[in-house]
């Protein structure tokens, strides 16, 4: 079918008119007297015959015939049409496979028994033996899959006589594969055993596609096919999507290229080269947002989407989707006292819809062009054709927006606050009001997404002085939570600039203006989600600057309120999978005080509901990566409990659902990294057992997994570091196993990227500690080598990056162990190593008498002893 339609164009010419004969029959029948009648198929015969007289064929059709009738116009067809260079035949109407067997039934069809149907219905062989009898090139379509024949009609009772039980099953009311014939395209209007719509107008969805395609210019032939597909899949909501099986040779080619197509045409080109796993993801997304499928294709082909991973692409369609919906909400509400400009933005919304935003956004321009003349000529409207300017204007930032079009976005919104700065604050009416809030809130997203935080702040912090503001004239409590909420985003913008204390501020004011609207209406539920929010983020600020104890306080706040929210409305999967978070946060901080046994309670409470979640919907790959993260943070757990067997399994479990999940989505670079990461965590535990083989073949899986995907993107510190992880545990058993060489050379390795690391934001703490081990390993190998200098330089360097962290947070176990385990490896090259493992033993003594010091970690109180025994 590719290769039809651009054989039909290049015989559309005046010459190729001549030197070729193009002959075509069309059968419609929709009369049908014992099985389902249908509307549209002599309607869809008229147009194909209007169709294909413009490309110059000679046409024939047959309208309502019985077998009889419609085997005499084959033979008809076959005799009169005889040497012709192309043959077109089209059937409109019922088909159906009985056993693998391809039949169109005429208007007589008989279904009340399997004999009757096979009886009186035409074998679809029989058509293209008529057809490859008659022409060089045949070409059969087929709009002939139509809903079920023997389902009753809905309003006339015309219903099919019921099949014998027996024998129904073998009768699918659709059309399966054909296999390729020689010199012949079928043409089908639904996929293999799929039923295809007749149609709510005077077409059905696949003929109208084709008729409408079917002349355009410049386009070889599967490009011409392809835009009927996508047409149809499109306008269906994904629900049909024509097939095509060809034998044509691949003779006929168009000069033009597909640049030159209108945009909803290469939009329709673009999607048939979408993935299926991704025609699925936007599937499910346009049928959760009640949208059509072109826009969130135009959005996924618009973006860039080559360097995200799955999860970061869902919350791009999700985004565009979002947009997409309040744009056309608005655009429905929104009224316009100029009709040419209301007549422009009803055109706008009409091409929104088909995912031309590009041509969405051409006709507001217009329509703000034309209040823009307006305003300044006519200076007795100024205000009201200034704000019609900015709400048209504020329409084509949301078709922007939903298109992914970031920096068109921008420029749009920007424009709309230009417009509502020069009407002056006296002119704008509360609707206007509230555009000017939705658009500062819409740009310090923008900002953000694109990384111009300054700017961003600069749109938080007007969006705030706005509401606040508001709020001082209004009463309505609403004003007040948006105005606490901009608080929390004013607090992200200083997070992402650094400004812990600011940040702070903003969320700790936030806080109270939540505190204060739910003691005065408690039954808000919403506002108790944002108070959980907004204390999540005062944890995180609370955890950075090292205070654990009052982080822990604000995540049971916050871990309490979730429990209400998910216990008010128990089938919410998010809700559910909030608490996950929390309690994942509350586990984190346990662990790294030394309570274990809280940590581990923590981390079972979540993989518990994880795993609640994913049963539920075993498709969903976010729940089931969810559950193997959670395996995996319960086997660090267990490892550092000194139970190397239990957490072996745990990251087993794990490992194995990444692999299920990667096998379905081979490209997810999430997935990707988890591979790595499980090998890495299996040769850990393996490592425990002194299983050093079994270690070092995990650790090279890991580390193979990890250098791909730093190669692929050297500026994903992520994977810069995860590649320096991996360089370091594969260095580790080379040195057990006396390859101090080879593995002096991966720590090297390794170093080249800490450092970098850690010299680009020296604010990351765990880069610093990265560095800090990073040297200590250097130091244990120059040590075994004799090189006592260059020994002791990567020791103190070590020991200076411990020191330093351990006072800053002395509640943080892993800290002030890290610094013990500092001390006791520049005790080899120090020249009072006494003095240094007595404060080590004095310190690890601490941590054990306050339940700080893990059980797997208790051997350095008998190994400092021993060590002090041994020194003079």
């Amino acid at each position: 079918m590719r290769f039809l339609f651009a054989l039909l164009l290049t015989l559309s010419t005046a010459a190729a008119a001549m030197a070729e004969r193009r002959v075509a029959l069309i059968v419609a029948d929709d009369d049908y007297r014992l099985v389902r009648p249908l509307a549209n198929p002599v309607n869809d015969g008229e147009a194909m015959e209007a169709a294909l007289k413009k490309l110059g064929f000679e046409v024939v059709v047959e309208t309502n015939r019985d077998l009889r009738r419609m085997r005499r116009a084959l033979d008809d067809f076959r005799e009169d049409a005889k040497g012709a260079d192309v043959a077109l035949v089209y059937f409109s109407g019922h088909g159906v496979e009985i056993s693998g067997d391809n039949r169109l039934l005429p208007v007589d069809a008989d279904a009340s028994s399997l004999d009757a149907l096979k009886r009186t219905s035409l074998p679809l062989e029989e058509v293209r033996e008529a057809v490859a009898a008659t022409a060089k090139v045949g070409l059969i379509v087929l709009d002939a899959c139509r809903s079920d024949p023997f389902t009753a009609s809905a309003g006339e009772g015309r219903g099919a006589t019921a099949l014998a039980k027996n024998v129904s099953d073998k009768v699918r009311p659709g059309l399966g594969r054909i296999g390729k014939a020689e010199n012949t395209l079928f043409a089908f209007s639904a996929a293999p055993g799929e039923t295809a719509a007749d149609g709510s107008g005077q077409n059905s969805p696949f003929t109208a596609a084709l008729a409408k395609y079917l002349g355009t210019d410049g386009l070889e032939i599967r490009s011409v096919l392809t835009l009927v597909q996508q047409e149809v899949y499109d306008l269906t909501r994904g629900k049909q999507l024509p097939y095509v099986e060809s034998g044509l040779p691949q003779l006929f080619f168009a000069a033009s290229t597909r640049e030159q197509l209108p945009e909803r045409e290469r939009l329709l080109l673009a999607m048939a080269e979408v993935t299926p796993q991704m025609r699925d993801e936007v599937e499910r997304i346009a049928s959760d947002a009640d949208m059509p499928l072109a826009p969130l294709y135009g959005a996924l082909i618009s973006a860039d989407a080559s360097h995200l991973s799955a999860k970061s692409l869902n919350a791009r369609l999700r985004e565009a989707a979002d947009a997409f919906v309040k744009v056309r909400s608005e655009m429905k509400v929104l009224g316009a006292s100029d009709p040419q400009v209301s007549a422009l933005r009803q055109q706008a919304q009409e091409q929104l819809s088909l995912g031309a935003f590009n041509a969405a956004r051409v006709k507001l321009a217009e329509a703000a062009g034309i209040d823009s003349v307006s305003r300044k000529a006519l200076k007795a409207n100024f205000a009201s054709r200034t704000l019609s300017e900015a709400a048209t204007r504020f329409l084509s930032g949301g078709a922007a927006r939903a298109d992914l079009n970031y920096a068109a976005a921008i420029k749009d919104y920007e424009a709309v606050l230009a417009l509502y700065g020069e009407a002056g604050p006296s002119a704008l009416k509360p609707d206007d009001f509230d555009r000017q809030i939705r658009t500062q809130d819409e740009l310090g997203k923008l900002y953000t997404t694109v990384g111009n935080i300054t700017a961003a702040g600069r749109a938080f912090e007007a969006l705030r002085a706005n509401l606040e503001q508001r709020s001082r004239q209004e009463t309505d409590p609403g004003v007040r939570r948006d105005l606490a909420i901009s608080h929390t985003k004013l607090g992200n913008i200083r997070m992402a600039q650094g400004d812990l204390p600011a940040a702070l501020q903003n969320y700790q004011t936030a806080r109270a203006m939540l505190h204060d609207l739910i003691s005065a209406d408690p039954g808000r539920l919403e506002w108790f989600s944002d108070l959980a929010m907004n204390d999540d983020k005062i944890g995180d600020v609370l955890v950075t600057n090292g205070d654990l104890a009052g982080a822990s306080q604000v995540y049971q706040e916050s871990l309490s309120i979730k429990k209400v929210l998910a216990e008010n409305d128990p089938e919410r999967a998010d809700l559910q999978r909030d608490l996950t978070i929390s309690y994942d946060e509350i586990a984190r901080l346990a662990r790294a005080a030394g309570q274990l046994d809280d940590a581990h309670a923590a981390f079972e409470e979540s993989l518990t509901i994880r795993l609640a979640l994913a049963e539920k919907a075993p498709d969903d790959a976010q729940r089931q990566r969810d559950v193997s993260v959670s395996h995996d943070t319960i086997g660090d757990l267990k490892r550092e409990r000194g139970d190397p067997v239990g957490a072996l399994a745990a990251y087993r479990e794990g490992l194995v659902i990444v692999e299920r999940l990667l096998s379905r989505d081979p490209d997810n670079t999430e997935l990707k990294r988890d591979l790595s990461v499980g090998n890495t965590k299996i040769g850990n535990a393996l490592k425990d057992q002194e299983d050093w083989p079994a270690a070092l073949a995990s650790y090279q899986q890991g580390l193979a997994q990890a250098r791909q995907l730093a190669d692929g993107d050297p500026g994903n510190t992520e994977w810069q570091r995860d590649l320096s992880v991996s360089l370091e545990k594969v260095a580790g058993v080379l040195a057990i196993q006396g390859d101090r060489k080879g593995a002096l050379k991966l720590y090297l390795d390794s170093f080249v990227i800490v450092d970098r690391l850690a010299k680009l934001d020296p604010a990351n703490l765990d880069w610093q500690r990265d560095l800090s081990i990073t040297l200590s390993e250097i130091g244990m190998l120059k040590v075994k080598q004799r090189d006592i200098k260059g020994a002791r330089q990567a020791f103190q360097d070590s020991l200076e990056i411990r020191q330093q962290l351990a006072q800053s947070d002395p509640d943080n176990a892993t800290w002030q162990r890290d610094l013990v385990v500092a001390m006791i490896d520049y005790s080899q090259v120090a020249k009072n190593p006494k003095a240094v493992l007595s404060e080590a033993l004095e310190m690890t003594l601490e941590l054990d008498r306050s339940g700080r010091l893990a059980p797997r970690y208790k051997f350095m109180i008998k190994f400092l002893k021993d060590r002090l025994a041994r020194v003079k």
